[in-house]
C-alpha cells in the first residue's frame, strides 16, 4: 500500500507544473481518484524527505489538495468531517458530530403531504416505470448497467440482470409508484431512477414499518445538473403519500450518519481469473500455482441432509429465520411470504440450501445471492461472478461447516468470488475460511430515525450492493 501511495505521489508532483495545471480543471475526477487515498500526512512526508521541491510548486499541490478535498465523496469519517453536505444537512437525518443516545424518529409524521411531484430541471420529465414491460424493464438494466456503481478504480461495474431486478424490486407489497424513474421529455430516454420497496424493520426494539432506498442511478452526463437531490425527495413524498416516514439504506460513501458500519469480505474460488482481471493480486512470495493450491476446495460437502430448498420448506425455513433474528439489533421482519420471495431459489439469482435432519426438521440453511460485474476494458474477460452471502441460520450445523458447503456449492455453480459483509456472525467464518478483508466499508442509515451507532455484528439487515452519494 506505501509503495501504490508512493507511485501516485511521484507521478502527480512530477507532473505538476505550470504546463498542466489545467488538468485539475478538466479531470478533477480523474486527478482526485488517483489521490483519493493518500493522506495529506503522507504528503507532508514526501515534500520534507523531498528538499529540491520548489516552494511555488508546494503551495499548489497543497491548493490543488484542499480543492480536490472538497470534491469527491467521503469514504472515512475523518474524510466526512471536511465535507460540506448541503443537502443531507436539510434531511430528518443525524449530524456526523451528533451523539445519539435516544431512541426514536426526527421528524413527526406529516399530516400535509405534498401533492404533486417536485420539479426536475428543465427538459425533464417524472415516468413511473412498469417493470412487467420487458422494453422499459431493459431499459433500466441498460441504465444501471452503464451508469451504476464502480470501483474506484474503473474496472469493475454491477451487472444487475432484468430478473434479477425484478426480485430485487417486485418483493410482497411493492407499489409501482416506487419504482420512480426520470426521462429526458424530447426523447424519452431514461437518464434517472430510485426506488423503494416495504420492509418491516426491528431497531433495536422497536419494529417500524418503513421502506429500503435502492438503485438511485443518474446517468453520467447530468450528474451536474443535482437531479438525485430531487430524486430523493421525490420517493420520499411518495412513500408518505403511503404512510411511511422511516427508511433504510447503505451506500459506500459517509454521509450523515452511519447507524453502523461494516466491511466487504472477499473469497477466492477462481483465483486465476481473479488474477488476471486485477480483481486481486499475488501476495509476496506467492506464485499463481500455489495461490491456487491455496484456496482450492474439496469436490463434494461434506454436511448431511443438504439440500436445495423446496416449497414444502417455506413454512420451516421461515420459523428458523424470525428465531434467529432476534439475536440482532438491526434485523428485518419477514413473514412466509416474504421468505417464499427472497429465498426460494431462482437460477442466477438466489440459492437457499437447508439441512434436513431426522423426521424432516430442518435445522440449518445457507442462502447467497448472484451478482455479476462487467470487467471494464479487459481484453479477455467480459464478466466476474460473484456470490454475495444473504442470510445463513444454524442450530446443530456449526456455522464454519455450513458455510464452507456454501463455498464447496458456489464453486460447483461456476462463481469466481465469494464475498460477505462482516455483519451477524459472519466473523466466525471469514478468516478461517481465507476470506480476505476488503478495502471499502458498506455504511448503514437510517432516515428520519434516531438511535445508538452499533457494531456489525448487531447487524442483520442485508441490502443489495448499492451507492448513495450526494
Amino acid at each position: 500500500e506505501d509503495n501504490k501511495n508512493a507511485a501516485k505521489i511521484h507521478f502527480f508532483t512530477s507532473h505538476f507544473n505550470t504546463g498542466c495545471k489545467w488538468a485539475i480543471c478538466l479531470w478533477p475526477d480523474v486527478i482526485y481518484r488517483l489521490l483519493l487515498d493518500v493522506s495529506c500526512q503522507t504528503f507532508r512526508e514526501s515534500f520534507i524527505n523531498n528538499p529540491g521541491l520548489p516552494i511555488q510548486k508546494l503551495q499548489d499541490i497543497q491548493r490543488a489538495m484542499e480543492l480536490l478535498s472538497c470534491q469527491g465523496p467521503a469514504k472515512s469519517i475523518d474524510e466526512a468531517a471536511k465535507h460540506k453536505y448541503q443537502f443531507w444537512d436539510t434531511q430528518p437525518v443525524p449530524k456526523l458530530n451528533e451523539v445519539v443516545t435516544s431512541h426514536g424518529p426526527i421528524e413527526a409524521d406529516k399530516e400535509n403531504i405534498r401533492q404533486e411531484p417536485y420539479s426536475l430541471p428543465q427538459g425533464f420529465m417524472w415516468d413511473t416505470l412498469d417493470l412487467s414491460n420487458a422494453d422499459v424493464l431493459k431499459e433500466l438494466y441498460t441504465l444501471l448497467n452503464e451508469n451504476y456503481v464502480e470501483d474506484d478504480d474503473n474496472m469493475f461495474r454491477f451487472d444487475y440482470s432484468p430478473n434479477f431486478l425484478k426480485w430485487a424490486l417486485r418483493p410482497p407489497g411493492w407499489l409501482p409508484q416506487w419504482h420512480c424513474g426520470v426521462r429526458v421529455s424530447s426523447n424519452k430516454k431514461l437518464v434517472g431512477f430510485i426506488s423503494a420497496i416495504p420492509a418491516d424493520i426491528r431497531i433495536y426494539d422497536t419494529l417500524k414499518r418503513m421502506v429500503e432506498i435502492n438503485f438511485l442511478c443518474v446517468h453520467k452526463k447530468l450528474r451536474s445538473k443535482r437531479v438525485a437531490p430531487v430524486l430523493i425527495r421525490e420517493i420520499t413524498r411518495r412513500v408518505n403519500l403511503e404512510g411511511i416516514f422511516q427508511a433504510v439504506y447503505t451506500a459506500g460513501v459517509v454521509l450523515p450518519k452511519p447507524v453502523s458500519t461494516c466491511r466487504y469480505w472477499h473469497r477466492s474460488l477462481n483465483p486465476r481469473k481473479l488474477v488476471e482481471v486485477k480483481f486481486s493480486h499475488l501476495s509476496r512470495n506467492m506464485t499463481l500455482q500455489r495461490t491456487m493450491k491455496l484456496y482450492r476446495l474439496p469436490d463434494s460437502t461434506k454436511t448431511p441432509g443438504l439440500r436445495p430448498m423446496e416449497r414444502r420448506d417455506i413454512r420451516q425455513v421461515t420459523e428458523l429465520l424470525q428465531k434467529y433474528l432476534k439475536r440482532f439489533q438491526l434485523a428485518p421482519s419477514m413473514g412466509e411470504e416474504e421468505v417464499a420471495h427472497w429465498f426460494f431459489p431462482q437460477d442466477n439469482i438466489i440459492d437457499t440450501y437447508v439441512v434436513e435432519g431426522a423426521g424432516g426438521v430442518l435445522t440449518d440453511f445457507a442462502s447467497f445471492y448472484t451478482l455479476p460485474s462487467t470487467v471494464m476494458h479487459h481484453p479477455l474477460h467480459r464478466s466476474l461472478k460473484a456470490a454475495y452471502s444473504f442470510y445463513n441460520v444454524h442450530t446443530q450445523t456449526p456455522l464454519l461447516d455450513l458455510m464452507n458447503d456454501a463455498l464447496i456449492l458456489a464453486k460447483m455453480k461456476g462463481f469466481d468470488v465469494f464475498n460477505a459483509l462482516d455483519l451477524m456472525e459472519n466473523k466466525v467464518f471469514l478468516e478461517k475460511l481465507k476470506f480476505g478483508i476488503g478495502d471499502g466499508n458498506l455504511q448503514y442509515y437510517l432516515y428520519n430515525w434516531k438511535c445508538p451507532p452499533m457494531d456489525p455484528d448487531k447487524v442483520s439487515k442485508v441490502i443489495c450492493p448499492t451507492i448513495v452519494s450526494l
